[in-house]
């Protein structure tokens, strides 16, 4: 089944320039809210020390801003912005998608190959750490598609039927992870370190069942909630990965290469071990479509994202494409 997707063009809005210090950027209201300077030389990491109070207003309201057209040259630069906002940086642990740390706490957003699809998520949401603030760079635009999809989770919970709504609310969700060698991720570089005894010892303070079943294979289940109040606004939200991380998301070629589901590195189930049914996962993946934002990416755009208000994924793309990642604030839960 196929869904029509919303998009996003910058000509469709006009834009209102804020009455703050001089006049110096320009807001465009909407999803993502856009900011852009108002003229040449505005230092952003300055207005960005100056006028927190005004950016965490607007991560509350529209959950997601996009800074374009400001003079940040570079990745290096990039981070820098991001310590306007003196927060700690979070570092990609309990990993599902391979990355490079480019430096301390900078990352590439994603090495799945071009031609992939990567369905809506909010970062780590599976985890017992993730951040609530997620920042992309964009070090190099790419030459077709690419975009970042954007979906505000307050509106996906709402498009979602009751009855789905409390059989996840009252279950919650099982994870099941096989980190191997040569399919998925390997537990050395899901946990960050060569030590089975780390990896043991990360699992029994989580509350996450192990098991090694030769070959250097891992196999992790662990529960986590569907739904949770959002830390700051006290707003529901669907904060999740049962659909990304569930073998029906799969592409049928990808789910026929595995002789059963056992042999899959991901698969999710309500709390109590019975499966999601094909039709409740249509739901969640349309309430997704129905609410994705796309736009295209413009060289040194910053996206900044309440992660725990807003879902993202990545659409397939050709030629070059580096889009940097920093995760800031994390909640531990």
């Amino acid at each position: 089944m196929q869904f029509q997707r919303q998009q996003f063009s910058l000509k469709d809005v006009k834009p209102k320039t804020i009455d703050i210090a001089g006049d110096l950027i320009e807001k465009i209201p909407g999803f993502p809210v856009i900011y852009k300077p108002a003229m040449d030389g505005v230092s952003l990491k300055s207005w960005l020390a100056g006028h927190q109070d005004e950016v965490a207003e607007d991560l509350k309201v529209y959950g997601a801003i996009l800074f374009r057209g400001f003079d940040v040259p570079d990745r290096n630069a990039f981070q820098d912005v991001m310590g306007a906002f003196n927060e700690e940086f979070l570092s990609y642990k309990d990993r599902s998608s391979p990355r490079t740390e480019v430096k301390e706490n900078l990352y590439t957003s994603t090495e799945h190959p071009a031609d992939q699809v990567i369905n809506m998520h909010n970062e780590l949401s599976y985890s017992h750490t993730w951040p609530l603030k997620i920042a992309f760079y964009c070090s190099q635009e790419p030459s077709e598609k690419g975009e970042t999809p954007v979906a505000d989770v307050r509106k996906v919970l709402g498009r979602l039927p009751e009855r789905l709504v409390s059989a996840f609310k009252e279950k919650g969700i099982l994870y099941r992870r096989l980190l191997q060698q040569g399919v998925g991720l390997p537990w050395q570089e899901v946990f960050q370190t060569e030590d089975p005894a780390v990896v043991e010892q990360h699992c029994k303070t989580y509350g996450q069942e192990f098991s090694w079943t030769g070959n250097d294979r891992l196999e992790i289940r662990w529960h986590r909630p569907a739904v949770r109040t959002h830390p700051v606004t006290g707003e529901e939200v669907w904060f999740n990965h049962g659909y990304f991380f569930n073998f029906l998301a799969l592409a049928p070629e990808i789910r026929a290469a595995f002789s059963s589901s056992d042999e899959l590195p991901f698969n999710t189930y309500y709390g109590d071990g019975s499966s999601i049914e094909a039709e409740c996962l249509e739901l969640i993946h349309r309430a997704y479509q129905e609410e994705c934002v796309y736009f295209p990416w413009k060289k040194n755009d910053i996206l900044l994202m309440d992660n725990m208000l807003v879902a993202h994924g990545r659409n397939a793309f050709k030629g070059p494409r580096e889009i940097n990642v920093i995760m800031m604030k994390p909640i531990r839960q």
